[in-house]
This record gives structure tokens, C-alpha cells and sequence, in this order.
């Protein structure tokens, strides 16, 4: 299709159940308070861990967000999904009696699944025997069943799908939803990520592959860009946001937030676990972005960053945004939201394209917190000390996972 022909989308919800606030007002009055929601693990005894802190989800009630009895048939991940769905759909003002359901879709996507839930059925086969697994394990354990119980909950018949891209899986969600109603696959899409393992077999895996921080100072454990930035700090939560074709918006009186306008996505095609070292396969996905939304690199004013606190994440994004903005990159301001809430693995894109929005549409960039002193290599404008409080028209949020996975979002303020 030429690209003059795309629909035009926009964004109409948001929802977010995140380490520092369960609703999407709670989570962005603690951004903007600086607020960090990193701790030691309560979710299971750490003695022989190395790692003792996480960023755990606080005070969430499932029953208290959605229907009990479906409620008992979700793990975790799944109910943050469903919770910032359901927030992210009221905050929309949709009416499905109004919709055509089978225009309305759902991709929302997980890097794990329920490692939680494995562990359980696992350990019962070891004590009790394999007659003894609960018959829901499998629906309970899958990573597509958070898209699969927001489209039941919420009577969306449309496209539901989920996108397993490690790290990157919100954003690539996000985007395939954006091209879903580019083309006219559908009028409104939910998306984002949820996430939820800070349990023994996900730390443990991660801290095995020294990819998380041993740090035990909360305040200065997730550090993206300074030179003390020992790995990442796990956390978990769920980040959807409502999609809508801009004239289907326009027609139904919704308040807009922002406009969705450009999306990349590559594969490095280099290692598993670290990016290409001179960053091109995150520049490409931004070059890709900016191209598809007719923005030149002077004009991006901001970027919420990867920014997990890896080293090798650090330096060769950054190598990224240069190769990506050539010399506008020392005029941008990027910063890293996993500094106050950790790394949400496959929820990391859609909260951190939440703050996108939010930071458009007030023009507040947060500070990367935590972060001190600039490590070698990271010398870009990361928000570092104090927030930046900027007319912000053009953003970027990227996201790269696991296995060389590469997305970027650029969203721009909505001006009719």
C-alpha cells in the first residue's frame, strides 16, 4: 500500500500496573517525583542468591480489578495485563456495544510467560507424581494468554495475537497493532506487554547469565549509563495502550494524546544475548522509524532509551542513537524509565511508550535516576541529576531484546 494511503493512528488509552503505581495516574505522579521502586525480593527467600533486589509490583489486588473467578484462571502477568487493559479501555471511553467487535483486536505480548507456574507443576511431578499437575497449567504458563484473557474480558473479536521478542516484545507489539490499523486490519488495537518473574528460576537464570545487578543499594542498583552499571534490576508489571485510526477517534468525540507515526524493527543478526557493538541494528530501526514518520533527526527532542544498565547495552545503544541522529544526537535528551522501575523484560515498551505520551503531553522529562558519573563511551544528554522540563513534539522509545531484536516507536504531538 502507498504509504499516502496508510490510515493515520493515534493514541486514545493508557494503562499501566507498574512497580511504582498500579494505575496509569499513580505510576506518572511518581515519575514525576523521581520515585524509585526497586527493593529487596519479597516474593521468595534469597539466601544463596546473589541477587537481593528486584522491582516488585506493590499492593495489587486482582479481585479488586476484575472479575474473581477468571481472576484464579490467570497468573500473575496475566492479570497485570488484564487490569492495565481494562484501565487503558476505560480511559478511552470505548463502548463495544458501539464497535463492530471483529474490528476491534488485541497484541499484547510477554517474553516469558509464568516461569512461576512451571516451578509449581514441576516440583509437584518431583513429590507427588505427573497425575498430580493442575489441568490448567499449560493456559496458565503460556505467554499468549495475556492478549487471549484481554479479548475475552473485554469481548474483543478482532486480531489477537501476542509477539515473544524478549525485551523488545511490548514494542513490537505496539507497532505490529499500528500496522494492523495502517492497513485497515482493524479500527482499534489494545497493546503493549506484561511481565511477571521474580521468582527463583527467573533470577537465578538471569543472574547465571550476569546479566542483573548485585548491587544491594536500591538507590544505585539500576544505573543505565554510569560507569558503576553492573546489570540490570528484574522487574515486572504491564504497560497497554488503545490504538485507534484517527478518523474512528475524531468521529466518536475521544480524546487524543498523541500520534503514532513511525515504527522500525531489525534483527542484528550478530549474538544472543549483546547487541551489534557499533549499534547499527538499533540505529536502523530509529533510521526506519523517523523515515516512515517524515522526521529528521534535528527534530527529535527526546528518547526514552533501552537503557537497562548492562554495560555492553549502554555503550553500543548509545553508539546507536549517534550512528541513528548523527550530530542532532548531542542536542536530544534520552533517559531510562528502568531506573526507577527496573527492567519489565517483555512489559519494558509498553509502559515505557506510556511515558512517551505523557512526556509529549507535558512536556516533563524524567530524570535518569540513580545514574552519577557518566561511564566511558556514554556521553550523551541522559537527563542525569534533574528532570528536563522541555516542549517536547517528536519522541522515540526503543527497545532491544534478547536474540538481537530491535524496535523503535516515534510517536509526535497530535495537532489535527
Amino acid at each position: 500500500m502507498d504509504s499516502g494511503m496508510k490510515k493515520r493512528v493515534v493514541v486514545t488509552g493508557l494503562g499501566a500496573v507498574t512497580p511504582i503505581g498500579n494505575t496509569v495516574p499513580e505510576f506518572w505522579e511518581s515519575i514525576k517525583a523521581g520515585r524509585v521502586g526497586i527493593g529487596e525480593i519479597t516474593q521468595f527467600d534469597t539466601t544463596g542468591y546473589k541477587v537481593k533486589l528486584a522491582a516488585e509490583v506493590k499492593g495489587f489486588t486482582a479481585k479488586e480489578r476484575m472479575d474473581f473467578k477468571a481472576a484464579k484462571r490467570m497468573e500473575p502477568f496475566a492479570q497485570y495485563a488484564v487490569a492495565a487493559a481494562k484501565e487503558a479501555f476505560e480511559d478511552a471511553g470505548l463502548d463495544m456495544a458501539k464497535e463492530d467487535p471483529y474490528r476491534v483486536g488485541v497484541i499484547v505480548g510477554s517474553g516469558v510467560g509464568s516461569l512461576r507456574e512451571t516451578e509449581r507443576e514441576y516440583e509437584k511431578i518431583q513429590t507427588k507424581g505427573p497425575g498430580r499437575v493442575n489441568p490448567l497449567m499449560v493456559p496458565l504458563m503460556i505467554s499468549n494468554m495475556a492478549a487471549g484473557n484481554i479479548s475475552i474480558q473485554l469481548g474483543l473479536k478482532g486480531k489477537c495475537t501476542n509477539v515473544v521478542t524478549a525485551c523488545a516484545s511490548g514494542t513490537h507489539s505496539i507497532g505490529d497493532a499500528f500496522r494492523a490499523i495502517q492497513y485497515g486490519d482493524a479500527d482499534v488495537m489494545l497493546a503493549g506487554g506484561a511481565e511477571s518473574c521474580i521468582c527463583p528460576l527467573g533470577v537465578a537464570g538471569f543472574t547465571s547469565l550476569t546479566a542483573l545487578s548485585t548491587s544491594e543499594d536500591p538507590l544505585r542498583a539500576s544505573i543505565p549509563f554510569d560507569k558503576d552499571r553492573d546489570g540490570f534490576v528484574l522487574g515486572e508489571g504491564a504497560g497497554v495502550v488503545v490504538l485507534e485510526e484517527l478518523e474512528h477517534a475524531k468521529a466518536r468525540g475521544a480524546e487524543i494524546y498523541v500520534e503514532l507515526i513511525g515504527y522500525g524493527a531489525t534483527g542484528d543478526a550478530y549474538h544472543i544475548t549483546s547487541p551489534a557493538e557499533d549499534g547499527s541494528g538499533a540505529a536502523k530501526a530509529m533510521e526506519l522509524a523517523m523515515e516512515e514518520g517524515h522526521a529528521d533527526p534535528s527534530q527529535i527532542d527526546y528518547i526514552n532509551a533501552h537503557g537497562t544498565g548492562t554495560h555492553h547495552n549502554d555503550l553500543f545503544e548509545t553508539k546507536a542513537i549517534k550512528k541513528a541522529l548523527g550530530k542532532a544526537a548531542a542536542d536530544v535528551v534520552a533517559n531510562s524509565t528502568k531506573s526507577m522501575i527496573g527492567h519489565l523484560l517483555g512489559a519494558a515498551g509498553g509502559v515505557e511508550f506510556i511515558v512517551c505520551a505523557k512526556t509529549i503531553q507535558e512536556g516533563f522529562i524524567h530524570q535518569t535516576m540513580g545514574t552519577e558519573v557518566l561511564g566511558e563511551g556514554c556521553d550523551l544528554d541522559y537527563a542525569v541529576g534533574a528532570p528536563v522540563e522541555k516542549d517536547v513534539e517528536y519522541a522515540l522509545t526503543n527497545s532491544l531484546g534478547f536474540g538481537g531484536h530491535n524496535a523503535t516507536l516515534l510517536l509526535k504531538k497530535y495537532r489535527g
